[in-house]
This record gives C-alpha cells, structure tokens and sequence, in this order.
C-alpha cells in the first residue's frame, strides 16, 4: 500500500489546518445530543416527498397518501441503513492508511475523520434500530482486477468523497424541511454540518492522489479507472431503488416496482440532480472525460 508522498500545496495544508480547527470547535457529543422520542409519527412523511424513488413517475400519483407516507418511512431506513454500511466500509480504508507512507500529512485530520465517521455511523444505526427496527443489508459492488497502488488509493478516496456528496444531497433537503418531524431534521442537520468540512477535504486530497496516479500509470489505466468509478456512480444511485423497502411498505410485486423505476427516463433528471455536484467536481478535475453514465 505503499506509495510515493503526496504532491502537496500550500492550498492543501492551510484547507487541513483550517478543518482541523472546525472539526474541534465543532465538536460534540452524539450520545447527549439526540433526544430520541419513543415513536415517530406513523401518518406523516420522514423523508422529503420529492427525494423518493418513485417521484415524478405515475406511481408518485397512484400510490395514495398514506402508502406514500409508509413509502417514506422504509426509504427513510434505508438511506440511514446505507450511510451505516458506507460509513463501515469507508473506516476499514482510512484507518489502514492513517500514519503509513504517503499519507503522512492528512493523518492528523484522519484522526477528526475516523472520530466523527464513528460517531455518525452510530446515530444512524441507532434511528433505524429504534424506528425501522432493522438494518437493511446491501450488495457490495463487485471489484475489477487487482488495481496498482497509486489507484487503489485514488478510488478509496473517490468513492468516499462521491458517497459523502451523495448522501449530502439528501441531508441538506432533509434538514430544512420543516414539514419532516424535529428528530429527522436534527439527524440530517448534523450529518451535513459535519460532512462539509469531510466534503471538502476530500476534494482536495482527491485532487492530489489523481495527480500522483496520473503520473504514476499509462493513459489506458486510467480510462478504466473512469469506466469503474462511472459505475460506481451508477451503482450508488440504484441502492436507493431496494425492493425490500417496497415490500415493507406493503407495495404489490416490488421486483416488479424496482425494474420499472430503474427503467424510468423521469427518474433520470432527479438521479442527476443528486450527484450534479459530485460530477461536476470530476469533469472539472478532469477525472471523468464526460458526463455519460452506463446502464448496469
């Protein structure tokens, strides 16, 4: 794992230091600051009604009222359910690269990283075990090829970046929409809060390791790389279609439900309003050549 240091700038330590400071002015404690009620109100929406998966298709406006609301309830567990699997798998990578070569100077704000990565992970698992009382599973993308260093390290930090700026899409909405109950609020509230200082970090750690990978690998490496994470982007988005979470909101065939949304051009504009922020930072970094996406 191994590799060369890290081209660093002035720009990458002033953004390290100035994040650090944040991380502990802004410092608190998950395990006073939720107040989680007994119950959650069963006849009202947990998620923002145009961040559900069925939204701008006709089964937005056949479903009816109460089924959107219990709709919203299991797509509601089932983001928080991927945050705590993401966030799992995103804290086995960092913490088996914090203080090792090529990683000596951001290993201190790993340190802030890894501390509110756990923390976040815990109220997340703590909603879904109180209100869904489950954690739904996932279905890990299946890896390429055994990849060189310089990109293995590259796509750790992409994939969590894209995974943070995915999730913050949603979190933002959620915490102001004062239609959603206090508790949904504050949980996405604070999530956002803290991934901005993680977002931006992670773009300019990004930045860097493509650099170095670029220089480190022929041209043909790393238009596979584009190839996997363009799927990647792909993947992400189709785990919010679960049909799990159709079936528990009592919706006949989900199965059939999923392939009919996957395949819905509607959903397509809301996909990409999404992840507009996260593709805009490749293509301007030059890490994706273009804007197209495959069909898994």
């Amino acid at each position: 794992m191994a590799t060369a240091a890290l081209p660093v700038t002035d720009r990458f330590m002033e953004v390290l230091s100035r994040l650090s400071e944040r991380s502990v002015e802004d410092y608190y404690n998950p395990y006073q600051t939720f107040q989680w009620p007994e119950s959650l109100e069963e006849d009202r929406y947990w998620m923002t009604p145009e961040l559900l998966t069925v939204y701008g298709t006709e089964h937005f406006d056949t479903l009816g009222e109460e089924t959107l609301q219990r709709l919203s309830k299991w797509e509601s567990v089932n983001f928080y359910s991927l945050n705590v699997h993401g966030i799992r798998e995103l804290l086995i990578e960092v913490v088996g690269r914090i203080h090792m070569p090529g990683f000596e100077v951001p290993s201190d704000f790993f340190h802030h990283f890894i501390g509110e990565e756990n923390e976040h992970m815990w109220f997340f698992s703590e909603f879904c075990r109180r209100y869904g009382n489950k954690i739904y599973g996932t279905v890990a993308m299946s890896a390429d090829a055994a990849w060189e260093p310089e990109i293995e390290n590259f796509l750790v930090f992409t994939r969590i970046l894209f995974f943070e700026e995915l999730v913050d899409h949603y979190n933002s909405r959620m915490a102001k929409d004062t239609s959603l109950c206090h508790t949904i609020r504050e949980v996405n509230r604070i999530h956002h809060q803290d991934e901005s200082r993680h977002i931006a970090f992670g773009r300019e750690l990004v930045s860097l390791l493509f650099r170095r990978m670029v220089e480190a690998v022929p041209a043909e490496r790393v238009r596979e790389v584009e190839a996997y994470l363009k799927r990647y982007v792909v993947y992400s988005i189709n785990s919010l279609y679960n049909p799990q979470v159709y079936k528990d909101a009592g919706i006949a065939d989900p199965l059939g439900l999923r392939k009919s949304l996957l395949a819905d051009e509607r959903r397509r504009e809301h996909e990409r309003k999404a992840v507009r922020k996260p593709l805009g930072f490749f293509l301007k970094t030059g890490i994706f050549s273009d804007d197209t996406l495959p069909v898994l």
